[in-house]
């Protein structure tokens, strides 16, 4: 299991009160598997992906990352295991207008203190595995919205990471190109084993995940009926989970 969020609640100062951002979550999401998470705005979809992240510590609760518990680590090991083990597909994929796209994932390796140089096989082989390998050169203005997206997805897989956190990969894509790109973030994710949290607005798109997962308040819970979808993990060779909260 690679990401595993256990009873955490979040909450942020309000005035003289607190607002509760998460409450009681627990989410488990295994390898290999593509959890999607729908709510409205404001409803703790982003705060959900934050924690999970490791980039805001909770309240209360605690959150592993394929296996390592986070608690009590230094802001320093926060970020290293955020490099080895985490990858972030964010709604913009904010792509260096200076480099190419094999040049912005060699940059993740420089980041991660491996030679450009060195990683540039496996650079190479993610922009294949986006459907880019003749882009390659391209910056990212030679690119289309739906090509930059992918640059972003390889990005974020470059240092082999264990979880894929994508926040609203589609939001500035029209419809064909964004499932387009929902189906290959759930590809990539059976066939490089990643645990996949998928937060999207449209949910068109989420009859692609293994399961649903629907965040109103701070809480989880199942998908509102007559919304088309379905709570439950499909299982991939055998692979289960569960859903509290």
């Amino acid at each position: 299991m690679s990401l595993d969020l256990s009873d955490v609640t979040l909450t942020y100062p309000d005035g003289d009160d607190r607002l509760t951002a998460l409450d009681h979550v627990t989410l488990h999401v295994p390898r290999g598997t593509l959890t999607a998470v729908a709510g409205p705005s404001g409803s703790g979809k982003s705060s959900l992906l934050a924690v999970a992240a490791t980039l805001v510590t909770p309240d209360a609760g605690t959150v592993s990352v394929d296996g390592v518990t986070t608690t009590g680590l230094s802001r320093a090991e926060l970020t290293g295991l955020r490099r080895r083990t985490i990858g972030i597909v964010f709604q913009q994929p904010h792509l260096l207008p200076s480099l190419t796209a094999l040049e912005q994932l060699q940059l993740m390796a420089s980041i991660d203190g491996r030679s450009p140089a060195g990683a540039r096989g496996r650079a190479l082989e993610l922009l294949a595995a986006v459907g880019l390998a003749d882009r390659a050169g391209r910056r990212p203005h030679q690119l289309s919205g739906g090509q930059r997206q992918r640059v972003g997805i390889a990005r974020a897989l470059m240092n082999e990471p264990t979880l894929l956190l994508v926040d609203e990969p589609t939001s500035a894509l029209d419809h064909e190109r964004g499932a387009a790109v929902v189906d290959l973030i759930t590809r990539l994710t059976r066939e490089r084993g990643t645990a996949t949290v998928l937060v999207t607005h449209d949910r068109t798109h989420l009859r692609a995940a293994d399961r649903i997962v629907e965040v109103d308040d701070g809480r989880l819970g199942d998908p509102p009926s007559g919304s088309g979808t379905s709570v439950g993990y499909r299982p991939q060779g055998g692979v289960t989970a569960t859903m509290s909260g």
